[in-house]
């Protein structure tokens, strides 16, 4: 009788191990999914608005347009357009440009560097550093500040790589400082006379915008390639080893950090700049969830699962959240609870941001993105879209585009980055707005 006891219950622990193992299992594999609410940590008088800088107004300073990196356009173009000018960069273009003082800057992955004559795309001065470039310039106060990475082939992870932030006047391009450190894929933040970068150490930096000197930094669990965004003090900025931290702006201290889902006791990283609006955090991860979290308390408000990759930052407008993914989807999510408001088949890969602007949202479509991925890719030509904000109705198509935002602005243009070639378009004044 005791034995026959001894085992039953030894089946019944196996029957619960098994059990328990198979619901880890299937835990891990699982994608995490939490809806969210508009009353906890959501504030709706924060409503996302592009506005020209206050001090010395300029067309589009930096990455996202702003400081929160929200990737709204202060601009009121809408298509149609007609061609005003291109350039070929004689290479990968994997950023936008920054435009500022009449001039494009742009930054070409295999070391050239542009500054264009933004009414005729004429060449006034340029640089060729034999450096990488994967990141957007900030201009402000008269110069142009670029992050660059090890000399060209531009292998990822190279050993002993370095790398440097260089502040080039804007009107001339003579160079006032350089810091340098290991590689760095940051687009600079430019707040308060300073910038924050991300590098290939493992750190975040904090450096004096008029020389150069780093006046903090702050050790992360692994690379920090994202760029950081900022909001009332802090500054918000995620690694490779998958966790986004939030820091003083002033100090470099911790206040919080949280991290994406781990899957078989690894979590996989972050490429996107976090985007902050209504007192949240909005940010992808490659394991294709988009994540929310407080700005304040970095609690998790909302996740959801969306596709096999997210690689590009997430605009936010008008209460709604705008997103790709790599399985060639594009969707309007509702930025207090997640939910789907619409989605679209996005004709390919998204890798990049999207750009709000008058009622639109413009996306690009990658072809060879993903060419290597272990997950599903969707294939399409390289193009940019424009669709609806409020339904995701297309209403506007370009025959290029790839990785970088698809659109940025002045008051006269727009500009569309491709591959290789940068396009300077404007409205046909003749259309109906």
């Amino acid at each position: 009788m005791t034995r026959r006891r001894l085992i039953a219950g030894a089946a019944l622990v196996a029957a619960i191990a098994v059990a328990g193992g198979v619901y880890a299992y299937k835990n891990e594999k699982e994608p995490i999914e939490k809806r969210g609410s508009a009353s906890e940590e959501f504030d709706p008088t924060e409503e996302p608005k592009a506005k020209p800088p206050p001090e010395n107004p300029r067309p589009w300073p930096t990455y996202a347009y702003d400081a929160s990196r929200q990737h709204i356009s202060p601009y009121d173009h809408r298509p149609p357009y007609r061609g005003v000018w291109k350039i070929d960069a004689h290479d990968t273009l994997e950023f936008p440009p920054s435009v500022g003082y009449g001039r494009v800057y742009l930054a070409q992955q295999k070391g050239l560097f542009f500054a264009l004559d933004a009414e005729t795309g004429k060449v006034e001065w340029r640089k060729d550093l034999g450096r990488c470039a994967a990141s957007s310039p900030t201009i402000g106060k008269g110069v142009v500040y670029q992050s660059y990475m090890h000399p060209v082939e531009c292998v990822q992870d190279q050993a002993g790589a370095n790398g440097f932030l260089v502040a080039w006047d804007a009107d001339t391009g003579r160079e006032r400082w350089r810091f340098n450190t290991a590689p760095i894929e940051s687009s600079p933040l430019l707040k308060n006379d300073r910038l924050y970068i991300g590098s290939w150490d493992h750190k975040v930096y904090a450096v004096d915008a008029d020389n150069g000197r780093k006046i903090w930094s702050f050790q992360a669990d692994d690379q920090v390639n994202t760029s950081a965004a900022y909001w009332r003090g802090r500054i918000f900025i995620a690694s490779d080893g998958g966790t986004v931290y939030a820091l003083s702006a002033r100090t470099g201290r911790l206040l919080w950090s949280a991290q994406s889902q781990s899957k078989f006791g690894s979590r996989e990283f972050w490429y996107a700049t976090p985007t902050v609006a209504y007192g949240r955090v909005y940010i992808g991860n490659t394991d294709g969830t988009m994540y929310v979290f407080g700005a304040k308390s970095g609690k998790l408000l909302w996740a959801r699962p969306l596709g096999t990759y997210i690689y590009g930052a997430a605009a936010v407008s008008n209460r709604r959240v705008f997103v790709g993914t790599y399985d060639g989807k594009f969707y309007a999510l509702d930025a207090a609870t997640g939910d789907t408001i619409w989605q679209i088949d996005a004709h390919g890969a998204v890798h990049a941001a999207p750009t709000v602007m008058n009622g639109l949202v413009y996306y690009a479509v990658c072809s060879s993105c993903g060419s290597a991925a272990a997950r599903s890719v969707a294939r399409g030509p390289d193009s940019t879209y424009a669709v609806r904000a409020r339904d995701g109705k297309t209403v506007w198509h370009f025959r290029d585009g790839k990785y970088a935002n698809p659109v940025v602005a002045d008051d006269d243009r727009i500009y569309i980055t491709g591959q290789a070639r940068e396009y300077a378009l404007a409205p046909r004044r003749s259309a109906q707005r």
